[in-house]
């Protein structure tokens, strides 16, 4: 390797490492025991989970990514780490939790309150992120 391709190479290194970790880790977030223990009224079905998965590609998958992975095009211009729903520690999380966190929204997540003031919407997509888990 050249001289000057190992320079360039280490120098994406830096800047890619660098960008990688100006992103924040994300901050604990625990929904209030209210929120939380709030049962899913809307069945996980065939038309649930499609509903879910239209409004995801619409509203979520620019930052969260197709699968719910944090890969989204958006997520690199975060301040703060999107998250991999696939995960356990987000799949432990409730309903409820998911649902509150979608309609609250908190940092660079924007809270969906108002561009889904439907609560079935945002159920759906809880059905919809519930698929996520590996």
């Amino acid at each position: 390797m050249t001289t000057k391709l190992m320079v360039s190479a280490a120098g994406f290194l830096l800047i890619s490492t660098g960008f990688i970790a100006m992103q924040q880790p994300a901050k604990p977030w625990i929904a209030p025991d209210k929120a939380a223990k709030t049962a899913n009224p809307v069945k996980s079905d065939a038309a649930s989970l499609k509903e879910g998965k239209e409004l995801w590609v619409k509203h979520c998958q620019s930052c969260h990514g197709k699968s719910g992975l944090g890969d989204g095009p958006k997520a690199a211009q975060l301040k703060t780490d999107p998250g991999n729903f696939s995960q356990a520690a987000f799949q432990k999380d409730s309903d409820g939790a998911f649902f509150y966190k979608i309609s609250e929204g908190r940092d660079d997540m924007p809270s969906f309150k108002k561009k889904l003031p439907e609560a079935e919407d945002i159920w759906n997509i809880v059905n919809y992120m519930r698929s996520f888990k590996k």
